[in-house]
């Protein structure tokens, strides 16, 4: 018998993205939650229908919340379903791991920053960050960090 190749397709699990984090950001360690979701919600990210642009994690009650995430409801969602696009979602973590993000959080002053949202077989999972909030003048120093290497490159390009 032949063996079937797997095809490497890395980005056909992603759902969403949120590419502003890493400009706004610090990010320093990442951490994955499955999140508890309805199935109308279910449905529209199956159809894309997700914007995770705006959105952090919060935690209350020693759990774990993605606040601001927007899953639109489809036009042919049910009608005795109450489907609201903003709510938030709770993020299923480990007793361990949250203990460690609420010690950062309170005591460290850091935020939780909401990255990708994918598949992960057939459960949505949710990548976030623990990040501190960059200032303006650290912003310029990336941009002009990653303006001299695009300008390296095309030197050494031309020098060839």
């Amino acid at each position: 018998m032949a063996k079937k190749k797997k095809s490497n397709k890395a980005n056909s699990n992603t759902i969403a993205l949120n590419k502003k984090a890493r400009h706004n950001y610090n990010l320093t360690d990442k951490y994955e939650a499955g999140m508890s979701l309805q199935g109308w919600e279910i449905k529209s990210i199956r159809s894309g229908k997700v914007n995770i642009s705006d959105c952090y994690v919060m935690i209350k009650d020693r759990e774990a919340y993605l606040v601001g995430g927007e899953i639109m409801p489809l036009t042919a969602a049910s009608s005795h379903v109450v489907c609201d696009p903003v709510r938030p979602r709770k993020l299923l973590l480990n007793r361990r791991e949250l203990d460690k993000l609420i010690g950062s959080v309170e005591r460290d002053g850091y935020s939780l920053i909401a990255t990708a949202m994918y598949w992960k077989q057939c459960w949505v999972k949710l990548e976030f960050y623990l990040g501190k909030g960059k200032k303006d003048h650290d912003k310029r120093a990336d941009i002009k960090e990653r303006e001299w290497k695009i300008d390296k490159e095309r030197m050494m390009k031309h020098a060839r």
